[in-house]
């Protein structure tokens, strides 16, 4: 029986990348000369730190724009609130990596409202769909990538 899975997942190597673009970007740019300001990563979480509060907005903005670049989409970006420390203003900032329990039960629900003949199921951070023809499955797809989730959905496995 054909089926694939729906994921949610961020290359880590291309947040890697787009990290990196947006520091060389920050020591480059004339208004962040002398400026102690730089985005640190761990994992999947960021923290973007400066001496200033539009400093750090624009440094989210690179950001965001820097992902774009390495094909990741932005609505897996997740900004915090501003925290001021010393003369220093972080931003946390987290990369949503994985279908989390609700989303996932969103998505099953979206997908049995449809009256389509598959089957979903939950399997961890991800959705199994199954069905008897393709073109269901396909059908499935085109109807998820129409709609507005707040995260970004890949389908990956697909098998016939």
């Amino acid at each position: 029986m054909p089926s694939f899975d729906i994921v949610s997942e961020v290359d880590k190597h291309q947040l890697n990348n787009a990290v990196d673009q947006v520091n060389r970007t920050v020591a480059n740019r004339f208004d962040f000369k002398g400026v102690d300001a730089e985005v640190e990563m761990n994992e999947f979480s960021l923290v973007a730190r400066a001496e200033a509060d539009i400093q750090v907005d624009q440094m989210v903005d690179m950001l965001r724009a820097s992902l774009i670049k390495c094909s990741i989409d932005p609505l897996a970006m997740e900004v915090g609130d501003k925290e001021q420390s010393g003369k220093q203003v972080k931003v946390a900032i987290t990369m949503k990596n994985g279908l989390d329990k609700e989303l996932a039960k969103k998505i099953v629900k979206i997908i049995k409202d449809e009256k389509l003949k598959v089957q979903a199921a939950i399997q961890g951070d991800q959705v199994r769909v199954t069905g008897k023809k393709r073109d269901d499955l396909q059908q499935v797809i085109a109807m998820l990538k129409g709609k507005e989730l707040e995260q970004p959905l890949q389908f990956n496995n697909f098998r016939d």
